[in-house]
């Protein structure tokens, strides 16, 4: 593991006609000079850079152990990870330290794919038009393009200043300090720019899960988004606009597999399991006899939901404290479970309302054994969707209020959010003509209780200012045997892992972590 940021990872290929890169071939015994010669090559290297996604401490986790970022709302006042071994809920509470394997496993596997992304890039841009069409060529270019630059924003996000390394590396070359957040971002963007210039609009159905120029674009909001570039964010997002993605009418089984071909997702991680499949995924996973243990919904997201009349609910007389779920926006029971909820489809199932919160997660929780006939302990096939249409609706919004450009296409795009859903309009609730302030607040509620447990709430926490107010919230809770501790730069960093600073003296921990 130490060593995983540095050396070559043997790619491993994901080939077929019908399934993408789900479907593994080894390339273990191909040597690196035989490699990198047809274009089937070159697509078996992209989709081994694919494959990095679905690890479990990137997008298939967690089950039992691994806290992948479908779960990371545990890092925040969404949701509580009772079993706090496996990180979420020590670091919390100030309890974790730069030898947890949790900051290594996720530095790893992120350094893994960016290695891949830079053999594949720097082999491709080497293979001729008589190996490789250039249509084709640019293609992949433009995917390895863009996985490299969701690698590094990963990196960007939780450790900040990391190194950029941008070709494959011997061990020699191997040890090389830190580059700065603003150098990374720098990079990511232009890895995005080139990116679009190289994809293609849509794909065929048979090609599913594999980037797009829409892709790329919601990156690059997103990226935009987090940097506080908000006039850029306008820009980008204007360009989506235009490419035909729309928001998938039933928000109740937007995150089931009847829904993975939906046009309202930018760009999903593929997960396929079953007799000829070994790529599943265990963030849809739980036990048959309670919702899943280790992400409990905290009571203060679910009273953050309004009510049908669009109130909150200290001001809604739709509210009824003795039936929390009852005349509540319907993303919360699309997301949350109460007492006497059914779930696995099993009428004699219902779950208890016990656990420490009280609630129970439902969002991407699978609700039945899958149709390969494997239980809901075991790996799944729900696809983990990275971006999707809702969320660029949104990053425009906010983008378009913090330029403080007030216009009515702010109230249009967050009311069509609410509209496919039922709720009120903006203007039929908080009203008309807003400062900006009133509308930045607006759509912040938005974006919480939207997007809730996809992964995104410590991002969105952590560039707004307002982590110590979310660690607030956490505390007034009052969880039997939580106790948050806001620390700072500290709780919205992670340390450079200990083994990554053994193996390499020429890095140095993050500030906030060198104490």
């Amino acid at each position: 593991m130490r060593r995983n940021i540095y050396i070559l990872a043997v790619l491993i290929g994901l080939m077929s006609c019908s399934d993408n890169f789900l479907d593994k071939r080894s390339l273990t015994q191909i040597a690196e000079s035989n490699f990198w010669q047809t274009a089937a090559d070159a697509q078996l290297g992209v989709n081994g850079v694919y494959e990095v996604l679905q690890r479990r401490n990137l997008y298939s986790g967690q089950l039992n152990g691994k806290a992948g970022l479908p779960v990371y709302d545990n890092f925040t006042d969404n949701s509580f990870n009772p079993w706090k071994w496996e990180g979420p809920g020590k670091y919390v509470e100030g309890a974790l330290d730069p030898s947890e394997q949790l900051f290594e496993y996720f530095w790893g596997d992120n350094y893994a794919g960016i290695a891949r992304a830079n053999r594949a890039i720097a082999s491709i841009s080497d293979m001729t038009e008589e190996q490789i069409a250039q249509p084709a060529k640019d293609d992949l270019l433009g995917q390895a393009f863009f996985l490299r630059a969701l690698f590094y924003f990963n990196l960007a996000v939780f450790f900040e200043d990391v190194p950029l390394i941008t070709s494959p590396q011997s061990i020699e070359e191997a040890y090389i300090p830190k580059n700065t957040y603003s150098e990374i971002v720098n990079h990511i963007i232009s890895d995005l720019k080139n990116a679009i210039s190289k994809l293609p609009d849509s794909r065929p159905a048979a090609q599913l899960g594999y980037a797009t120029k829409g892709s790329a674009l919601g990156l690059l909001s997103r990226v935009y988004l987090y940097d506080n570039q908000h006039s850029k964010v306008v820009g980008t997002t204007e360009e989506i606009l235009k490419l035909g993605y729309a928001l998938y009418p039933d928000y109740g089984t937007l995150f089931t597999q009847a829904s993975e071909k939906s046009n309202e997702i930018l760009f999903s991680v593929r997960f396929l399991q079953g007799a000829d499949h070994n790529n599943g995924e265990v963030f849809s996973a739980t036990y048959l006899n309670t919702p899943k243990i280790d992400i409990r919904p905290m009571p203060n997201v679910v009273n953050d939901f309004y009510c049908t009349d669009g109130l909150p609910i200290n001001q809604s007389p739709l509210y009824d404290s003795q039936d929390k779920k009852n005349n509540r926006d319907p993303r919360l029971s699309a997301s949350v479970y109460f007492k006497g909820d059914i779930y696995h489809l099993n009428p004699e199932r219902k779950y208890d309302g016990g656990g420490p919160t009280k609630f129970g997660l439902k969002k991407y929780l699978r609700n039945a054994t899958s149709s390969e006939g494997f239980t809901v302990t075991q790996p799944g096939s729900q696809d983990f969707y990275v971006i999707r249409y809702a969320d660029v609706l949104l990053m425009r919004a906010e983008a378009l209020i913090e330029t403080n450009s007030l216009t009515q296409e702010v109230y249009d795009l967050i009311n069509t959010v609410r509209g496919r859903v039922g709720m009120p309009k903006v203007e039929d609730v908080e009203g008309a003509g807003l400062s900006q302030d009133q509308l930045r607040q607006i759509v912040r509620h938005e974006r919480r209780v939207e997007l809730a447990f996809e992964g995104l709430r410590f991002m969105d926490l952590k560039r707004w200012g307002v982590m110590d107010k979310a660690y607030q919230r956490m505390t007034d809770d009052k969880i039997t045997g939580y106790k948050p501790i806001y620390q700072e730069r500290k709780s919205e960093t992670f340390p450079i892992p200990l083994s990554e600073l053994d193996a390499n003296k020429n890095l140095t921990q993050h500030t906030a972590w060198s104490d």
